[in-house]
């Protein structure tokens, strides 16, 4: 099965010469197809006559296998406008906070890399490259009035690569493509930060620097584990004190790109689940349902009680922000204590049931989290004194009290 390249002189002019474009030319069906190469270099204005014959070779083996398609022509733009209309909007997919995230990283990445390309002419050396790029300058800063170019955190480019696979995977099932280049391309390897989480000094210390009304969210997020979207959704109904528990059902969302805060669907399936509340925190959820007891009378007729455990004067939903800046930073200045994000008490929750010994399959189910694995993962680097200790026991329960080995240690 044969096929050529075939040249042609193009309008647009490089380095002061007319641009020359290569094509595959091809019969598929016994009808005849050009194809326009693209340049495989990423840095270079216009395809070469060898990036011309890859293409021509590619398709040839793809129509000699049985593996080619007729794929649909259209651009990367185009085809990114399709799929957030079907399934990332239109779908009611995506959480409107992923959304706005998405329509950042398409404005600001996605689209200026790959807007222009066809769509099926993408390569996995595209992809790999794009990935290089955004870890060396992937976002634009402005400093000292100047607009500087900056790597993005392997982190960011790890959920760009993700969003990529994630839209290429469905222009396969839509017949736009056959493979998904970006499969190739492994995520960046993501340095692991330290979280911040304090001791149990600490907290004894935070919790008597609480403001009024305040102690139950506190002593609720400290030994709960919940998020603070997941907080500030908390209502009554799904308080279960005769178990001790709370049962997980929503989020509060901020506000994004306009549009107004509203409750969602938790952040994953698996946190959508119950948590243990300690005694000490059930006593303080009463004392507290008896304080806004006070506040609804208070507000008369102008408190809209939505049933939220945690609300404003008027019965809303606090502010995420304004709570953690004006109410928890105020907390831990008070306490003396060092300035955390406010996420750091689910990391602390973790620890101080990590420091006494829980099971890790414990902790995964407390946390919420989707695997054991996933638990490992971010805590795993709490774990070796636990996993002294119980080295220890072992040795006890088989060598007696007085092991020689320990003693040497």
């Amino acid at each position: 099965m044969a096929g050529h390249i075939a040249k042609r002189v193009g309008k647009k002019k490089i380095n002061g010469k007319p641009e020359s474009l290569y094509y595959a030319v091809y019969t598929v069906d016994k009808k005849q197809k050009w194809e326009k190469a693209r340049p495989s270099d990423p840095e270079k204005l216009a395809a070469t006559r060898e990036d011309a014959e890859k293409l021509l070779a590619r398709r040839l083996n793809e129509i000699h296998s049985g593996e080619f398609i007729q794929r649909k022509q259209i651009s990367f733009t185009e085809f990114s406008d399709i799929w957030m209309e079907k399934y990332a909007v239109g779908g009611g997919e995506i959480r409107p906070s992923t959304l706005a995230t998405y329509r950042g990283f398409f404005r600001n990445q996605l689209l200026p890399a790959f807007g222009d390309k066809d769509l099926g002419s993408i390569s996995v050396e595209d992809a790999q490259g794009f990935k290089a790029e955004m870890l060396k300058r992937g976002k634009k800063v402005k400093k000292n009035g100047r607009l500087q170019e900056m790597p993005l955190s392997p982190q960011t480019v790890k959920h760009l690569l993700r969003l990529l696979r994630q839209m290429l995977n469905h222009a396969i099932d839509w017949g736009y493509l056959k493979h998904n280049p970006v499969k190739k391309v492994k995520d960046p390897k993501i340095p692991r930060g330290e979280m911040d989480c304090l001791t149990l000094a600490e907290v004894q210390l935070l919790l008597e620097k609480v403001p009024d009304g305040c102690y139950a969210l506190f002593l609720v997020a400290i030994t709960g584990g919940l998020r603070i979207g997941e907080i500030l959704a908390m209502r009554w109904a799904n308080l279960d004190r005769g178990q001790g528990r709370y049962f997980v059902k929503e989020t509060w969302l901020r506000s994004r790109e306009g549009r107004p805060a509203v409750f969602g669907e938790p952040k994953t399936e698996s946190s959508r689940a119950p948590v243990d509340l300690i005694p000490e925190a059930l006593t303080a959820l009463k004392k507290h349902r008896s304080w806004q007891a006070e506040k609804i009378l208070a507000g008369g007729k102008d408190y809209k009680n939505q049933d939220l455990i945690f609300a404003t004067a008027l019965g809303g939903p606090l502010d995420d922000r304004h709570f953690e800046q004006r109410v928890f930073h105020k907390a831990l200045a008070d306490a003396g204590l060092r300035r955390i994000r406010f996420h750091d008490l689910r990391h602390t929750t973790a620890s101080l049931l990590i420091a006494q010994n829980e099971s890790p399959k414990y902790i995964q189910k407390q946390m919420r989290q989707a695997s054991i694995e996933i638990t490992f993962d971010r805590y795993g680097h709490l774990l070796p004194e636990a996993r002294q200790e119980a080295t220890l026991r072992l040795s006890k329960a088989i060598f007696g009290k007085s092991s020689d080995a320990a003693s040497d240690n």
